[in-house]
């Protein structure tokens, strides 16, 4: 693993209130939502500046009829390539990324961002990518449509030229730096193409068998082997209901709450961590705003909030 790097003194908080992408109304609030939390005040008791830059201006299914394809396509590329640049800029800056949605088509533009900022230095990051759904569905395969199915397979290269090519090129990220945690709903279709990707995937058998520990620490080395960052993207959903009910798509069986803050202080500890963002809170569908708080106590996790001091596993490589 690379080299610890030097810790962001500010994080910019970028809310994306889309819900185009998804088959359920809701997500688009899950910014304000995010905000009502208490988000602020944890981030800055961490010791970091923090900027809210607002959210971005995205229309409403109202006012859009879905179209040909895949659903809302010109509106959600249009979100995605504003807001690439935006995160672009941040890195460029020094400081961290937080992107807070809306339905996880965004990640198609945020993870853009990230790839334009190293790009341009010739340099590489990883992706860990944890979500109960793969999300590398294309319009080919896709059951519904729906674009927040697809955004891992654009990531990578694969389905729609008008999601994939989202910053003039492609692929955004390497399958050989990309994992995929958490795994507990797949289409047939979509299955085989996170299997020949080329990407490594820890569906929840194999979290249960392995040890959410011992995953996160071959994510990390995996996302980190000769990469200059780790971009992570969280799905709300791909922790279990129990915790987070105000998800868009919820699935049973997933990460605990205390595996899910497991997993981001190990991501905190390496170092590695650049960019962050949290996709699918609906809370249309929550129990008092306790999933956004939740979400806000896993972001002050991934940025470094400790009980003690960092930790490093006897035998880790991380350094």
């Amino acid at each position: 693993m690379s080299a610890k790097k030097v810790k962001p003194r500010e994080v910019r908080l970028v809310g994306v209130p889309m819900d185009l992408g998804a088959g359920r109304r809701g997500v688009d609030m899950g910014p304000s939502a995010a905000r009502y939390a208490g988000l602020a005040a944890k981030v800055r008791s961490l010791g970091y500046d923090f900027v809210d830059r607002g959210d971005m201006a995205v229309p409403i299914p109202e006012r859009r009829t879905p179209g040909q394809g895949p659903r809302y396509l010109r509106e959600i590329v249009r979100v995605c390539e504003r807001l690439a640049p935006r995160v672009e800029r941040i890195l460029d800056d020094k400081a961290l990324p937080l992107v807070i949605g809306g339905d996880h088509s965004m990640a198609i533009g945020s993870v853009a961002g990230v790839a334009s900022h190293f790009r341009k230095q010739g340099k590489k990051f990883g992706l860990i990518w944890i979500d109960a759904h793969a999300d590398m569905n294309t319009d080919e395969t896709s059951p519904s449509g729906n674009i927040h199915g697809m955004p891992l397979a654009a990531l990578l290269g694969y389905g729609h030229p008008q999601l994939v090519n989202i910053g003039g090129f492609a692929p955004k990220v390497a399958p050989e730096n990309t994992v995929l945690i958490g795994l507990r709903d797949v289409d047939d279709r979509e299955r085989e193409l996170v299997m020949r990707s080329g990407l490594t995937y820890f569906e929840m058998m194999k979290v249960d068998v392995l040890g959410a520990g011992a995953v996160i620490q071959e994510a990390l080395e995996i996302a980190s082997r000769g990469t200059d960052g780790i971009h992570l993207s969280l799905d709300v959903d791909g922790i279990d209901p129990d915790y987070a009910p105000g998800v868009g798509t919820p699935v049973p069986g997933g990460i605990t709450m205390r595996e899910a803050h497991m997993i981001c202080e190990l991501i905190a500890d390496s170092g590695m961590l650049v960019s962050l963002e949290l996709a699918e809170l609906n809370p249309i569908l929550d129990n008092r705003n306790g999933t956004a708080v939740l979400m806000c106590d896993l972001i002050a996790s991934a940025l470094g909030k400790k009980v003690m001091g960092p930790f490093v596993p006897p035998g880790s490589s991380v350094s």
